[in-house]
């Protein structure tokens, strides 16, 4: 297996992607866990990617924007919504860094149905909502379908400063080039491309969160590592399936 090198940069160019969308308003919260408990989730094929020794979960809420085809205008109504995710990092045999979800709540149900049955994507129905207020902003989701029912999660953070300086945890944490997921009995990889995050830095002034449990995961009752970004464009390519 080879060593994953994690890029500022997108590491591919996508000169055909299949989607378009923007990654908005984006909080990231992490926490440190140990390997082996996000290992036994996995399956067959993908290895846990850690930093010093620890693979990390992280809660991720956003607002996603203007979804669209190539060359096509945004869909009304189901193209922009909220969505929290809670995801791992992993990579390929090959050493290849990506993300692994274990849920993604967003606010629209055909695009729910739609991701389930085609990415096989767990995707979840929820209730959700983006506020800012000043340097604060608050991401609240309760979920409706179709497991975990009443799973609820309300995050504010307090926006800091940018970021001058990426360190190696930042970039471990933030600058992933595409997702694992299952396509019928394989497991595929999708890459993304978009410019790198302008990042700031971030606190939590108010934490209550079940969909992290939900999906599975003990995290330790530590303050997370957190990080904020307004956002960027980004081009998804087609899922290949891995070999």
């Amino acid at each position: 297996m080879k060593a994953p090198t994690h890029h500022l940069q997108a590491p591919h160019r996508i000169d055909r992607p299949v989607m378009l969308q923007g990654w908005k308003r984006i909080a990231y919260a992490h926490w440190p866990v140990p390997p082996g408990e996000v290992q036994a989730r996995l399956p067959e094929g993908l290895l846990v990617d850690t930093f010093d020794g620890s693979a990390w979960v992280g809660l991720v809420a956003f607002n996603m924007e203007r979804i669209r085809l190539p060359g096509t205008p945004a869909i009304p109504y189901f193209g922009t919504f909220p969505e929290t995710n809670v995801r791992t990092y992993v990579t390929d045999e090959d050493g290849r860094p990506g993300v692994w979800f274990d849920s993604l709540d967003v606010t629209r149900l055909l695009p729910v149905i739609v991701a389930r049955s085609s990415y096989r994507l767990p995707y979840m129905w929820s209730q959700m909502s983006i506020e800012s207020s000043g340097r604060q902003i608050t991401y609240r989701a309760r979920r409706r379908w179709p497991t975990a029912r009443g799973a609820s999660s309300i995050m504010t953070i307090a926006r800091g400063e940018p970021t001058e300086s990426v360190t190696p945890l930042d970039a471990f944490l933030t600058a992933r080039w595409g997702l694992y997921t299952r396509l019928g009995s394989k497991l595929a990889y999708a890459p993304v491309e978009h410019e790198p995050w302008p990042l700031e830095s971030a606190s939590v002034d108010y934490l209550r969160d079940d969909l992290v449990a939900a999906a599975g995961y003990d995290v330790p009752e530590v303050p997370p590592v957190v990080h904020y970004s307004e956002g960027v464009d980004v081009r998804i390519g087609i899922p290949r399936r891995l070999t």
